[in-house]
């Protein structure tokens, strides 16, 4: 008897989530049609900053910078190592005073432009 009691409960138990699961297929979505549902992106912080070179080092792609207070992404003055093209290393050397631009991706700085 038990035994019985017990199937007939998990059965119908099994058959209302199956009846759930169709009724939710068929939720309204008035109005929406044609919307396009896209994942919110965080967009990198840019910044601009002022510096001395304190090292360059072209087989990792970094330049290290001696940096004051960087309001805008809310950094305190540091010295740091910053992603770098090639290009963007043309003519500058350690010791050189330079005004940079740069972003911000998951605590790592990655320069746009810099100039003496």
């Amino acid at each position: 008897m038990k035994l019985t009691l017990i199937t007939v409960a998990s059965t119908a138990v099994v058959l209302s989530f199956a009846a759930h699961a169709q009724d939710t297929s068929a939720m309204k979505m008035d109005g929406m049609e044609g919307m396009e549902m896209k994942q919110e992106s965080k967009q990198m912080a840019v910044a601009n900053a002022e510096g001395t070179i304190k090292a360059i080092d072209p087989a990792k792609h970094t330049v290290t910078l001696a940096h004051g207070a960087v309001p805008a992404v809310q950094w305190p003055p540091m010295t740091m190592a910053f992603s770098v093209s090639d290009d963007q290393l043309a003519g500058l050397k350690v010791g050189d005073r330079v005004s940079f631009t740069f972003r911000v991706e998951g605590g790592k700085g990655t320069i746009v432009s810099i100039k003496k």
